[in-house]
């Protein structure tokens, strides 16, 4: 059974001065790489920035010290972005709080029942689906501010569809100055990685906010900055209890379930992905109690959920970080910024923001596995893999996660019925057939089921299909390709045998597997059939029947 231990404890053993150079050098780069991502995270969240900052720092060091992987690295992410914005938005920062407390709490329950396993239940399809429709919700809320747009509106603007009805709204008030500052940051972006030597390994998007601030400053141009917005705060993170009542928590509870499932999703996601890069093998279990840990503490002194960050954990890897230690110079190195250099935070541009987050959605979207799923996966995966995705914009991620597993479910029960068959053994007479040799003798009076496929009750109806005459003495149900039974299908088994019972027709069954044989058991079945006609061969099935004549 999986340890609940941290990673951090069984690394420490063989730890040596070389590998901490090597960790520290990877977390103060992972912490540069880190600081214009979590303040435009926390700004995609409908919070102030040093929210981010906070949320990498404490968040990021509790859950790299609790951990179950080597190398993994917390923060915000893409994916909290509009859930974050829209419980804000509804319930406020006590709610917020609240909620995030909740998903903790499941988190850390979900490690110590060790339920980290049961995350690979979850379809790839739905996965892809949600991750692709949150790129797609980012981008068109960071509209706005890359076109400079001046929008009114009484109410704030939550949701996806309500966003992008305003963009053409007030398209009229687009500010040329706010594109082409954005421009030049995209630019910067998406061609940086590919210039040569030291260059590629100095963050791009550092570069960009760099280069933004010195056009909107030097030049004074008529764009919005974080300053003009916000009233940022370079304080020391600070405790803070919400104001707590049931309502509250009957109303945030959706949530704070939705918030738990991303965190365990994307956080063990990114420590498979980091498995494959260290050639390690991460500890479930305790990722997600450390997940739990990490996103209370979070919230409590001012941050906002976190978890697991590929882009970042990769960064780490190609660095040299290889143990937890470099997540927790990570978050000491943010810290240390965030008491130097957070006032010079209120001088980035609004548009800088939106193309760092354009860029962030464009990785985060899958859209080359989007398209291939849709060219090749079965059409039923194709209906969970769309539906997730329109969803996920239209409405929510509660929604779109909770149609698309039932979805998936149904599909799913839908297909395992079409496999399992129950169909009669074909008669022939020994002149018919040339190769009669290889065929089984039925005795006279006898019947012959071969069952195949799992019997569950979206199956369990095709037992009731089988027909006993008047004149048979044995119906024989081979079930040596029956893996599994359920409650639905043992009923109809036992009106099955009462339908035998009454017309004088012995029952007998055929190489029962371990599973169906303990529920036949347990039922009572086992009994009403007798143990003598539990055949462990066909052969003896049919011998059985024979001396019944």
């Amino acid at each position: 059974m999986e340890k609940l231990k941290p990673k951090l404890f069984s690394v420490l053993k063989t730890y040596s001065k070389e590998q901490f150079v090597k960790d520290v050098i990877a977390g103060i780069i992972v912490a540069i790489i880190a600081l214009p991502l979590s303040i435009a995270l926390a700004l995609a969240s409908g919070v102030t920035p040093e929210k981010g900052i906070y949320t990498a720092i404490i968040a990021g060091f509790i859950i790299s010290f609790l951990g179950g992987s080597r190398v993994q690295i917390a923060g915000p992410t893409a994916a909290f972005a509009t859930i974050v914005a829209g419980i804000v938005a509804k319930n406020g920062m006590d709610g917020l709080i609240v909620a995030t407390v909740l998903a903790g709490i499941f988190l850390i329950l979900m490690g110590v029942f060790r339920l980290g396993n049961l995350i690979k239940f979850i379809p790839y399809t739905i996965t892809t689906g949600f991750t692709s429709g949150i790129a797609v919700t980012i981008l068109v809320g960071q509209i706005k501010d890359f076109l400079g747009l001046t929008v009114v509106s009484e109410e704030p603007l939550i949701e996806t569809m309500e966003k992008l009805t305003a963009v053409f709204e007030f398209i009229h008030t687009i500010n040329w100055w706010a594109v082409l500052v954005g421009v030049v940051c995209m630019v910067i972006l998406i061609g940086w990685p590919f210039l040569p030597g030291f260059f590629k390994k100095i963050p791009p998007s550092l570069i960009a906010v760099l280069v933004s601030i010195g056009m909107v400053s030097l030049c004074n141009l008529p764009v919005n900055t974080i300053g003009d917005l916000y009233v940022i705060s370079s304080d020391l993170p600070s405790f803070s209890m919400p104001n707590v009542n049931m309502d509250l928590i009957k109303t945030v509870l959706p949530d704070a379930f939705t918030i738990a499932i991303l965190a365990a999703i994307e956080s063990l996601l990114s420590c498979v992905v980091a498995d494959s890069m260290v050639n390690s093998r991460h500890r479930s279990n305790m990722e997600l109690i450390a997940q739990g840990a990490g996103n209370i503490a979070s919230v409590l002194f001012g941050g906002i959920p976190a978890t697991g960050a590929i882009a970042r954990t990769a960064a780490n890897v190609k660095n040299g970080g290889r143990t937890p230690i470099a997540g927790m110079v990570h978050a000491l190195t943010l810290l240390l910024i965030l008491v130097v250099l957070m006032p010079y935070a209120a001088l980035i541009p609004m548009p800088a923001i939106a193309a760092i987050l354009f860029m962030v959605a464009y990785n985060m979207s899958e859209w080359k596995h989007f398209v291939k799923l849709c060219k090749t996966a079965p059409k039923s995966d194709i209906l969970v893999l769309v539906t997730t995705f329109v969803l996920t914009i239209v409405f929510d991620l509660v929604v779109a996660i909770a149609v698309g597993l039932l979805l998936a479910i149904v599909l799913f029960m839908k297909r395992m019925s079409d496999v399992t068959q129950v169909e009669g053994w074909k008669y022939v007479d020994d002149d018919e057939d040339p190769d009669r040799l290889a065929l089984k003798k039925v005795p006279e009076h006898t019947v012959v089921y071969e069952v195949n496929g799992p019997l569950f009750f979206g199956a369990a109806d095709k037992i009731l299909s089988i027909v006993v005459n008047k004149d048979t003495n044995a119906l024989i149900l081979r079930m040596r390709s029956v893996g599994a039974i359920d409650a639905t299908a043992m009923n109809n088994l036992q009106t099955l045998l009462k339908q035998c019972k009454e017309k004088n027709v012995q029952l007998i069954l055929s190489h029962v597997n371990e599973q169906p044989m303990s529920i036949m058991k347990k039922s009572g079945f086992f009994d009403m059939v007798g143990q003598d006609n539990f055949c462990p061969h066909i052969d003896d099935a049919l011998e059985r029947a024979k001396r019944l004549q």
